[in-house]
């Protein structure tokens, strides 16, 4: 397979960046996109250009790393799959492929299709921890949790915070990141003792962070690879709401 790429190259974040064209060949169809783009890497080293820079780490669809916006979709075109998990077939043969990376104010490229997601740790770290003192590993039966509740728990704990929700958004919002957060923990009987708090403290992150409001168009949705589901934002607004108001009245 052949195919012709406008990738994205940006020195730094005060720096102007632009596409710049590259073409690629002998491409096999099981190649994942970033093996394709280690391909290309390879031929500019050989060549003493410079490689192009890019976010990755486990390759495996769970780090959350691979951020990379592919002809204009956060990820690409494969519904429920990260950049990592993405290959070559999901292109036709001689295809050109635009690739750049996240747009949020609040991811600043580090270079060429490397961006800084520390914003996204500043919002786990505000609130996103249980203080409860466990102990040893209880027995899995030891709290009883209905299985419906568990399992609501369990699709917001798959985010792996790769910051597609935000990319997309013409906002810039992050809540999907937030609600996912915000959703795991207030749904199990271990999170609801800092519930309050939490909530308050990572909306207020959130928004010092530069990120945007929710515009309730689904993209976030559309472009996450765990499928996390808007209803979590609606959960988020109900937390929110309910802690925001206990907190006006002391209580």
């Amino acid at each position: 397979m052949r195919f012709t790429l406008f990738i994205w190259r940006q020195s730094n974040k005060e720096e102007k960046g632009r596409f710049k064209k590259y073409q690629v060949d002998d491409i096999s169809s099981s190649m994942s996109f970033l093996e394709m783009l280690d391909l290309l890497n390879e031929q500019l080293i050989n060549k003493n250009e410079d490689p192009v820079t890019f976010d990755h780490d486990c390759r495996e669809g769970i780090c959350g790393s691979c951020s990379l916006v592919i002809n204009g979709v956060a990820h690409g075109p494969e519904r429920g799959t990260t950049a990592c998990q993405l290959h070559m077939r999901s292109f036709k043969d001689g295809e050109t492929i635009h690739i750049e990376p996240w747009r949020a104010k609040s991811f600043p490229i580090n270079k060429d299709l490397s961006t800084n997601r520390r914003s996204f740790d500043s919002i786990i770290q505000s609130g996103g921890f249980i203080s409860i003192n466990s102990g040893s590993v209880p027995d899995a039966n030891s709290t009883p949790i209905p299985k419906t509740i568990a399992d609501k728990a369990m699709d917001a704990a798959a985010c792996i915070g790769c910051g597609a929700c935000a990319a997309a958004c013409k906002n810039s919002s992050a809540m999907l990141f937030v609600a996912a957060k915000v959703s795991q923990l207030s749904s199990l009987p271990q999170g609801k003792a800092e519930a309050d708090k939490r909530v308050l403290k990572m909306i207020s992150t959130h928004d010092k962070e530069g990120f945007g409001s929710c515009t309730n168009t689904g993209a976030c949705e559309a472009v996450c690879p765990k499928e996390i589901s808007i209803g979590h934002i609606a959960k988020l607004n109900r937390e929110f709401i309910r802690a925001a108001f206990k907190s006006d009245l002391n209580l």
